[in-house]
């Protein structure tokens, strides 16, 4: 006899208002970039900010943060690590270097739900979410675990990049999970010897990606030195706050996902206190 095994119900962290996924089709597109200076944003807009690093096979959190501490362990809980003002907790504190990580779905499916409910996170208005690459296992295991508030999808321009973009965004269709729109990273560049605009990567794809999905589109980074090197230093160039000519870009986005992001976590609750 064929036995029905029922799906794990999502359960919400407790003090934790809004989990926001940032993700892509595809690496090399500056997700981390944009996740990092997310986080780093909404906690400078006065924001309590989480951060978790679930790119398990590749986590680079730790560099751009500039933090490589390894967390505390009180009892059955892990205590972030607290950088930047953002409580932040990656692999790549717990296994630092150049090791490559070896481990199948199970055991990354364990991570991420040690990292979600075995982490001290306290009272958080946002945790941000750096997904992997493409559309694997992690995000299986986070919808799995907890409800997530929404999704924002970073691409750059170029139709390489938008094509694996649209499968992010089918993918968190299929799994029920809102997206609150797509960034366009790496839009242009200014040559800084005759200010001319750039297109390096094209540009306004992923603009026309939003139009085509019916999603938001939450705003443009140019392709500058001083984002490259803020991450590897790791100084986040959102640290500036939102005068600054070179952070003030994300700090554009983080409004719009703030305001996206409060209004699914809206009317999740209505649709709860009506069931």
């Amino acid at each position: 006899m064929a036995h029905s095994h029922a799906m794990p119900q999502p359960v919400a962290l407790p003090g934790v208002s809004k989990i926001i996924a940032v993700g892509s089709g595809k690496g090399g597109v500056g997700k981390t970039t944009v996740a990092v200076n997310l986080a780093i944003a909404l906690s400078k807009m006065g924001h309590k900010v989480g951060l978790i690093d679930a790119d398990i096979y590749g986590p680079n959190v730790p560099l751009m943060m500039g933090s490589t501490q390894q967390p505390r362990v009180n009892g059955q809980m892990i205590e972030p690590n607290l950088t930047h003002g953002i409580k932040t907790i990656s692999i790549g504190y717990i296994s630092p270097g150049d090791k490559p990580l070896v481990m199948r779905g199970p055991m990354l499916h364990q991570i991420i739900r040690q990292f979600l409910q075995q982490v001290n996170w306290g009272e958080l208005d946002y945790l941000v979410i750096d997904l992997p690459p493409g559309t694997g296992d992690v995000v299986i295991s986070l919808v799995q675990t907890v409800p997530l508030t929404g999704a924002v999808v970073v691409s750059t321009p170029s139709d390489v990049s938008l094509e694996d973009a649209r499968k992010a965004l089918e993918m968190f269709g299929q799994v029920n999970v809102e997206v609150l729109g797509i960034v366009e990273n790496m839009s242009h560049f200014t040559c800084p010897h005759c200010q001319q605009q750039i297109d390096i990567f094209s540009k306004g794809g992923a603009e026309r990606t939003a139009r085509q999905f019916n999603i938001p589109f939450l705003g443009s980074i140019e392709l500058i030195p001083a984002i490259r090197e803020g991450g590897d230093r790791g100084l986040p160039v959102a640290l500036a706050g939102p005068k600054s000519p070179q952070a003030a870009e994300f700090f554009g986005v983080a409004e719009k996902v703030k305001e996206r992001a409060d209004a699914a976590a809206a009317a999740a609750k209505d649709v709860i206190e009506i069931q």
